[in-house]
């Protein structure tokens, strides 16, 4: 039996420009891509339009060229399709294909009704949802429509979710217990994350998704999603995040670690290539290199699961 061409895909939200962190996973996405002769597709995920700028898709675009990464599909080259904000049909479909089966409801909880919840607080530091609105009626739900528009919730099941990823192991999720009933469109019509990635993975093919590991904790509701839209589950591999020195996770907040003031202080692109290696355990030490010359190098097995320190002073600054 032929074995299946690999699809990756890097998927970036454009709320900023890129930093190490973001580089450190496009980097090995696209390194396991390219190892295996597969095929890489960018996708803009803006769902949020408020906060993702068209200026920010093209700056991820130049800044993951300037890394010496490539893409076979997407971007703005391949057109609107490629942005998650283009897709509202297919999320809609999705929907009524989940709502046949009787598994959303509306919910009108507030923002500070939600804050305010006895609920259990998760791993992530949010809340799980306590059900307030799940078994509403069908006339209480149309009276409090009249004063707010409803979110989109999932009943999920009392269920066991459990998959192995490609650096983390076996990792196991109880859907009612440490989940909840999550969110799938939010009450001003932007859909959710959870929903847009399942669907866009299943419609273009995409059999390997690498990202941060803090992205873990999601992957069992997205199986369990890609279960009931009837899509393939593709191979996960979530890889290690990247910590400042004041123990906080890398963001686009931190404009000093971005790739826009690392170019700008004249670190080469081959440079951060080599950092990102060193700490992905590719390289024994950071030293110059293209992405390129790091294909016949890579291996998931030499991929760390701890999360790495990123100092003070980093790539000769």
């Amino acid at each position: 039996m032929r074995e299946e061409p690999v699809v990756g895909r890097f998927a970036p939200s454009p709320s900023g420009r890129m930093h190490l962190g973001n580089a450190f996973s496009a980097l090995l996405a696209w390194l396991s891509v390219r190892s295996a002769g597969g095929r890489m597709i960018l996708r803009l995920e803006d769902l949020d339009t408020a906060r993702c700028k068209r200026a920010y898709c093209d700056q991820i675009e130049e800044d993951y060229r300037w890394l010496g990464l490539d893409w076979d599909e997407g971007g703005s080259a391949g057109g609107p399709q490629y942005y998650q904000s283009n897709r509202g049909a297919y999320y809609r479909a999705a929907l009524d294909h989940l709502d046949s089966q009787g598994l959303l409801y509306p919910c009108f909880c507030t923002r500070s009704e939600l804050h305010a919840a006895s609920a259990p607080h998760l791993s992530d530091g949010t809340t799980r949802y306590a059900g307030t609105c799940r078994n509403l009626t069908a006339p209480e739900a149309a009276e409090k429509a009249r004063l707010r528009k409803p979110a989109l919730r999932v009943r999920v099941p009392e269920e066991e979710v459990a998959f192995c990823d490609g650096v983390m192991g076996v990792y196991r999720e109880g859907l009612a217990e440490q989940c909840g009933d999550f969110i799938l469109r939010r009450s001003d019509g932007i859909y959710a994350y959870q929903l847009a990635v399942v669907v866009d993975d299943g419609l273009m093919g995409v059999n390997q998704v690498v990202r941060g590991r803090d992205l873990l904790s999601s992957t069992p509701r997205q199986i369990w999603l890609q279960e009931k839209l009837g899509l393939p589950h593709p191979a996960y591999y979530h890889v290690p995040l990247l910590y400042g020195g004041d123990g906080h996770r890398l963001s686009k907040r931190q404009r000093d670690v971005d790739l826009g003031a690392l170019r700008g202080a004249g670190v080469p692109p081959e440079a951060v290539v080599g950092q990102l290696a060193c700490w992905a355990g590719l390289l024994e030490k950071p030293e110059p290199v293209t992405a390129r010359e790091l294909i016949s190098l890579f291996s998931w097995d030499k991929v760390g699961r701890e999360d790495i320190l990123v100092p003070e002073t980093v790539i000769g600054r």
